[in-house]
């Protein structure tokens, strides 16, 4: 369950970062709003799933997801650009993480 609860708060992860960059400082309401509330989401699904997974293995597979995501969906909306180097170089991210996993 612990690992289920990490993934989860990788990827609300990608829905904060996202969301702050949309904030313009904090000044527009719902990107405030979707931040905070998948901020704290995030980072409290990260402290229970730190009970049962150790802290290093725990926050570099809640990074990388966060990461994977966040670039991923950058590029899919068009707002970073792609490469067949910056996919290989996320998918061996994703690799890493799932290497995390395996090696649990």
């Amino acid at each position: 369950m612990s690992w289920i609860v990490l993934v989860v708060s990788g990827v609300l992860e990608a829905v904060w970062a996202t969301a702050l960059s949309r904030t313009e400082g904090f000044t527009r309401l719902w990107p405030t709003v979707v931040f905070a509330v998948s901020v704290t989401l995030s980072m409290g699904g990260l402290a229970l799933a730190l009970r049962q997974i150790p802290v290093g293995t725990g926050y570099a597979v809640w990074v990388g997801i966060g990461a994977a995501l966040t670039v991923t969906y950058g590029m899919v909306t068009g707002a970073e650009s792609t490469s067949v180097l910056k996919i290989a170089l996320i998918l061996g991210l994703v690799g890493c993480v799932i290497g995390l996993k395996l090696t649990h």
